[in-house]
């Protein structure tokens, strides 16, 4: 963070879960109808799967590639740990709208249980006539789950550009993709600022490379002790505003 003079912020990078939107109800059972959903959808379509054996090796392949991933910032997409199972069960050259289907299924079950945050319009169009730029950087599994989300809540026409993880292979705190949504503007890193609820992601990205980084806490998980240090704190979004104008 040395040497970087925060003088003017030009632009605003998202997080999505948990800072634009929250869940409704806790995950675990949420997250076993979404993915018994996607087995439902392969069964009912010919595939002679044994329900409740794949069902559980489906949800150990999604939690050692959420351990991978976080592991090693690197993304590539819960369509791949879905076929790559599949293929290993012999189901090769399934119809790409098959797996698709399947994980449309799965998402429609997730994306039911997120609720916009009740400050999220009023926050956001405050920005963009304050002359503000917008963009999300979103850690997520699948691409067009993100986009479905953001078009759920109306909040697309805010931003310039949504980039995930999915799309572009690497995920916060990785530089990589705070580097890819800088190319956007043309805007320094220090004219741009970070807000999510992830100390470890949002926060930590942001700082290595940075960005003015913007530590959301309403929905977040707040540890014992803050590492890494945040520029600014915030419990409402609608607190943006004036924290962008003390600098």
């Amino acid at each position: 963070m040395t040497g970087y003079n925060y003088l003017m912020i030009h632009a605003i990078l998202f997080d999505l879960g948990d800072t634009l939107m929250h869940p409704a109800a806790d995950w675990p059972p949420v997250l076993d109808r979404a993915d018994r959903a996607v087995v439902d959808v392969l069964c009912r379509n010919g595939l002679g799967l044994d329900y409740d054996r794949f069902h559980q090796e489906f949800i150990t392949r999604l939690q050692q590639y959420y351990t991978k991933r976080d592991s090693q910032q690197i993304e590539t997409s819960i369509s791949t740990v879905l076929s790559t199972l599949l293929q290993e069960k012999g189901f090769n050259n399934l119809p790409p709208a098959l797996l698709r289907a399947a994980l449309d299924a799965r998402y429609r079950v997730s994306q039911s249980n997120w609720n916009l945050v009740d400050d999220a319009h009023q926050t956001l169009a405050t920005l963009r006539a304050n002359g503000l730029k917008l963009g999300i950087v979103s850690n997520a599994g699948d691409n067009k789950d993100v986009f479905q989300l953001v078009d759920k809540f109306g909040i697309a026409l805010y931003f310039d550009f949504i980039l995930t993880s999915a799309s572009c292979g690497r995920r916060k705190p990785h530089p990589r993709i705070f580097e890819i949504a800088l190319t956007h503007w043309n805007y320094p890193p220090n004219q741009v600022a970070m807000v999510g609820d992830r100390l470890d992601t949002d926060i930590a990205g942001a700082n290595q490379i940075g960005i003015f980084s913007i530590w959301y806490t309403r929905y977040a998980k707040k540890p014992t002790k803050i590492k890494p240090e945040p520029r600014a704190q915030i419990t409402q979004l609608t607190e943006i505003s004036n924290t962008i104008q003390a600098l």
